[in-house]
This record gives structure tokens, C-alpha cells and sequence, in this order.
């Protein structure tokens, strides 16, 4: 990545829609590495990668040190075991998002049935 496709603090936060602060802790919690140029912070492709995948994996869930420790896997031991902790992660995450759905579907559903007794009721 030149230089000129380097991201800055900015536009790192603009890019990502994030705030400053979560950029700053994302970097404090050894999530992001950006180079240092005195006190300005550039971010290259492999940290706009990294942002991607965190945020995602913040969708789907995923604590943040969850997502350093794997981040750190590729760095330590390469694509292979980075994948192979993916599938271990995201079955665990699975299960855990399964088991949430079903609770959300009991509690709709009683839900509905209480406010569909109330709407009797008042009938």
C-alpha cells in the first residue's frame, strides 16, 4: 500500500463509521496497529482487513479479546490455524445465537398471548 492509500485516523473513523474513541481502544487492546508517523496514525490495508473483520465479528457477536486472540493466530501461526479457530469459533457462536433465537421465539409468543388476552378483555 503507498502512501497515498493510507488511511488516516479520520478517515479510518469515517470509513468504518466508528468514533474515535473505539478506534483509540480497539489500538490499545492490540486489535489495530497503525503506523506511527510522530503523532500521526496511519492505517494500511491489512488494518483496514482487520477493522472488517472485527467489526463483523462484533456483529455476529463475538467479544473483542475472542477476536485479538484469533487475529493473533494468523500472525503466529498462519492461514490454516487462523481457519481452523474460525470453525471452532463461529460453531460455538452458532449455538450460543441458536439458543438465544429460541428463548427471543418463547418469549414473542408469550408475549403475543398475553397481549392478544388483554385485547380479548377489552373486546
Amino acid at each position: 500500500m503507498s502512501d497515498d492509500d493510507r488511511l488516516t485516523f479520520k478517515e479510518m473513523c469515517a470509513k468504518f463509521d466508528v468514533t474515535p474513541r473505539t478506534l483509540r481502544y480497539y489500538e490499545y487492546i492490540e486489535l489495530l496497529e497503525p503506523e506511527k508517523e510522530g503523532r500521526t496514525r496511519f492505517y494500511t490495508s491489512r488494518e483496514v482487513a482487520r477493522m472488517t473483520l472485527i467489526l463483523r465479528g462484533r456483529r455476529f457477536g463475538f467479544a473483542l479479546e475472542e477476536l485479538r486472540q484469533w487475529l493473533m493466530i494468523y500472525d503466529e501461526q498462519g492461514t490454516d490455524a487462523q481457519m481452523q479457530a474460525w470453525v471452532e469459533l463461529a460453531d460455538r457462536q452458532l449455538t450460543a445465537l441458536r439458543e438465544q433465537h429460541a428463548q427471543l421465539v418463547d418469549s414473542i409468543n408469550d408475549l403475543q398471548r398475553l397481549r392478544d388476552g388483554a385485547a380479548t378483555t377489552l373486546s
